[in-house]
């Protein structure tokens, strides 16, 4: 009878020290990524007539979010941080380095830099 009690009592602890470390294994891990800022309806291929970034430029403004073009992969930029937003409107076209939470094909955007 005791014996199932301590084997219940530590099986108890042990699925409590399981679902503590859960949060921990969900949390995504920072990630800095290097391509080119576009914008979500784009991608890859600007439709527009002109540059690459005066097409992201129209696109965002007309309700797209940035975007980074990395290889063949495109990552939506998720922010509503002023600077970073001001930074990837000055980078539109260009390479640029972004740090954040990779999701699927989504980055939650910690900061944004210039790309080398």
């Amino acid at each position: 009878m005791q014996l199932n009690r301590m084997a219940i009592a530590v099986l108890g602890v042990l699925l409590l020290l399981g679902l503590a470390s859960l949060p921990a294994l969900a949390a995504a891990k920072s990630q800095t990524l290097t391509g080119v800022v576009s914008d979500s309806m784009c991608g890859a291929r600007h439709e527009m007539p002109g540059n690459a970034a005066e097409c992201t430029r129209a696109c965002v403004k007309h309700g797209a979010q940035y975007a980074l073009v990395v290889g063949d992969k495109v990552y939506t930029l998720d922010t509503s941080d002023k600077t970073a937003l001001d930074t990837l409107d000055k980078l539109a076209g260009a390479k640029a380095k972004v740090t954040g939470e990779v999701e699927g094909t989504t980055i939650k955007v910690k900061s944004v830099g210039a790309g080398t």
